[in-house]
């Protein structure tokens, strides 16, 4: 017998199957763009900050191995140098429903909250270029999320957090 690197033998009868990972949908669940600058009328000279925070989730659809992940994206602007009053607020929730098949158990939390969001990426990065440019301001191109960092971050936040309530 063979191993085939899950916890059971692979026999002869029955050979390793491949992942499948397909996207079935992809589609903006929410979205607000306000424009404050134009609202406020600030007609002086602008030095943006920009700030993106970045936050992933995933749930298993009843039944089957359909698996939504929802990456939510906030974008302040504020002008750095006026009392950092905010130019504008741009906030994006983008959702994948993608089908998952013959993927390791262990394997699959870190595919949804790591991989998922890396294919979904440039779709929400393309919305919030045109969008910024059609709200009045150049197009801003968010620069590449490290997705694994992230789940590092949330993985090792959550384990420091069990370690307190466990104490």
């Amino acid at each position: 017998m063979v191993k085939n690197g899950s916890d059971g033998p692979e026999t002869a009868n029955e050979p390793r199957k491949s992942p499948k990972i397909q996207i079935l949908r992809q589609y903006i669940r929410d979205f607000s763009f306000e424009n404050i600058m134009a609202q406020k009328g600030v007609s002086d000279e602008v030095t943006p900050e920009i700030s993106v925070q970045v936050s992933i989730d995933a749930k298993k659809r009843a039944g089957g191995s359909q698996y939504d992940v929802l990456c939510k994206y906030s974008v302040t602007s504020k002008n750095r140098g006026k009392k950092d009053e905010t130019l504008f607020l741009l906030e994006l929730e983008y959702c994948g429903l993608f089908q998952i098949e013959n993927l390791p158990e262990q394997q699959l939390h870190p595919f949804l909250l790591i991989e998922c969001p890396r294919l979904l990426f440039p779709f929400a990065r393309r919305i919030v270029a045109d969008i910024t440019r059609e709200g009045g301001f150049p197009p801003l191109s968010l620069e590449l999320i490290d997705f694994a960092a992230l789940y590092r971050q949330a993985t090792k936040k959550g384990t420091d957090e069990l370690a307190k309530s466990g104490s």
